[in-house]
Formats: C-alpha cells, sequence, structure tokens
C-alpha cells in the first residue's frame, strides 16, 4: 500500500503547508482519503503531486474538528460520488477551552454536515467499507480516566463537558507486514489507539502507527513516559506528525530512535 500526505504541518518540495493532515491512501487497487484539513489547500496539494481526488472511493473522518474536516466541502466539489464515512457521535460542537471558562470553537465547519449529509455516512459500530479495511471506534471503556485532552470540551443544550472522542475513529489496514493503524490526533494516547487495534486483530502482528500524537503542549516527562509504553505495544515504525508538535517528536525520536520517522506534506509512504 501507499500513502501521500495531501496537509500536514510541515512542508516538502515546495509545497504548502497548514495546521491540519490529510492523507491519500492506495491500497490494493483502491483509493482512499483520510481527513481533509482545515480547506481547500489539500486538494491543490493533490494536483501538485498528481493525486485525483475525483477517483477516490470513499473518505474518513478520523473525528470532528476543523483542521481534519474543513476540506470536505471542496471534496464533494471535485468528488460527485464517493461517501465520507464519519463516526454517529460527530456534530458542530467542539470546543478548547483556552482558560478557564474561555472556550474556542474547533469543530466541523458550522453547516456543513446538513449541507452535505446526502453524502456522509454516519457509523455506530466497527465497520469495513472493504476487505481488509476496518474503521474502528475507541473500544475502551472510560477514556476520561485515561487522561483524555482535559481541555477539550463538546457543546450540549445545557453546559460544556468534557469531550470523551466518541467522534475519533482508526482506519485500519491489514498488510503482508502486519496492521497498518492510522489515527490522525491520538486524542486518547497513541499507545492506546495501538492497543485497540491489537485488540480488535486478535493474533495480527502491529506494522505501523500514523498520525498525530497530540504531544505539542505534554511536559517532557509524560512523553518520554508515553514513548516508553507505545514501544511497549511492539510497533515496528511510527510516522508522525501534525499535532506532535517539534519538541514532542523531538523527545520520542530520542526515545525511540529508528522507529520514528516525520510526516510532512507530499511524502509518500510505501507501506
Amino acid at each position: 500500500m501507499r500513502a501521500v500526505i495531501l496537509s500536514d504541518n510541515i512542508s516538502h518540495c515546495g509545497l504548502e503547508a497548514e495546521w491540519g493532515l490529510s492523507i491519500y491512501i492506495e491500497y490494493q487497487g483502491h483509493k482512499v482519503l483520510l481527513d481533509t484539513g482545515a480547506g481547500p489547500l489539500f486538494a491543490a496539494n493533490a494536483d501538485a503531486l498528481g493525486v485525483d481526488l475525483a477517483q477516490v472511493e470513499f473518505g474518513v473522518l478520523s473525528h470532528a474538528h476543523y483542521d481534519h474536516a474543513d476540506g470536505m466541502g471542496e471534496f464533494f466539489r471535485r468528488n460527485r460520488r464517493a461517501p465520507f464515512y464519519l463516526r454517529e457521535d460527530c456534530g458542530e460542537d467542539c470546543y478548547d477551552e483556552e482558560e478557564p471558562g474561555r472556550y474556542k470553537y474547533i469543530g466541523i465547519q458550522r453547516g456543513l454536515l446538513k449541507k452535505y449529509r446526502d453524502r456522509i455516512v454516519f457509523l455506530s459500530h466497527r465497520f469495513s467499507p472493504l476487505p481488509g479495511v476496518t474503521l474502528l471506534p475507541h473500544t475502551a471503556s472510560d477514556l476520561m480516566a485515561k487522561g483524555v485532552q482535559a481541555h477539550m470540551f463538546r457543546q450540549t443544550q445545557c453546559c460544556m463537558v468534557p469531550d470523551d472522542f466518541g467522534h475519533e475513529q482508526s482506519l485500519i489496514f491489514e498488510t503482508d507486514k502486519g496492521l497498518v493503524v492510522f489515527n490522525s490526533c491520538c486524542h486518547a494516547g497513541a499507545d492506546l489507539v495501538v492497543t485497540e487495534a491489537a485488540e480488535a486483530f486478535p493474533g495480527k502482528p502491529l506494522y505501523a502507527i500514523i498520525g498525530g500524537f497530540h504531544l505539542y503542549d505534554t511536559p517532557e516527562n509524560e512523553v518520554r513516559a508515553f514513548a516508553k509504553r507505545l514501544r511497549d505495544t511492539g510497533v515496528r515504525q511510527i510516522i508522525t506528525g501534525h499535532c506532535t508538535g517539534d519538541v514532542g517528536f523531538s523527545i520520542l525520536k530520542e526515545e525511540l530512535g529508528d522507529l520514528v520517522w516525520q510526516t510532512e506534506v507530499g511524502l509518500t509512504l510505501d507501506l
């Protein structure tokens, strides 16, 4: 399989970067899109890289944040047939608490879910859109107790409540080398994401985890402890960027060495 980074924080080969993530994937003759970045930039980069978005068979939204979802309108304009798979818990209701009691909206562009409702498929369970491909929701119980991002909230009719990331999902491919797991921000922890994948596919080896790890504001000691937990999962390739952050990536590189690789716009991965 092959994956091409269309949107990320770091530029490569003269392509533009942004705070966002989008990955084009080819698997056994099928074409898949994971996320659409923060706007139409991912599509411009796709053009520059020779990726034809009109040929994508389906899209996947990793979770309900603007920097992964807000290019969906551009995708639907370029591709008139492909469905986009979201967790049923996805809504336009995600916020970041910048300081106590002060919230910033970070959710899907308002009105987008209604405008494109005929192209969006909401999933309530584990789902396989193709043989060897699985969309896996979080299966661990009580994610909040496991340290999910404490500053992130969702708006309900009555109040703001901590986000338990029921709207987040992993995109998993079965390959000859083992499981390749994409999870764009791993808000619940990449080590937990990999563990969930292993439990969902007992006996299958873990080959790679690809995505952001949301470490950009995490204290150094916690990043080092996380690196040990991730190593202990046995995953053989760790390919990360976006919300991992420069400092977080540097610490992971110190701790995990050649296991870790940096994502950047234009990077092509042969997996």
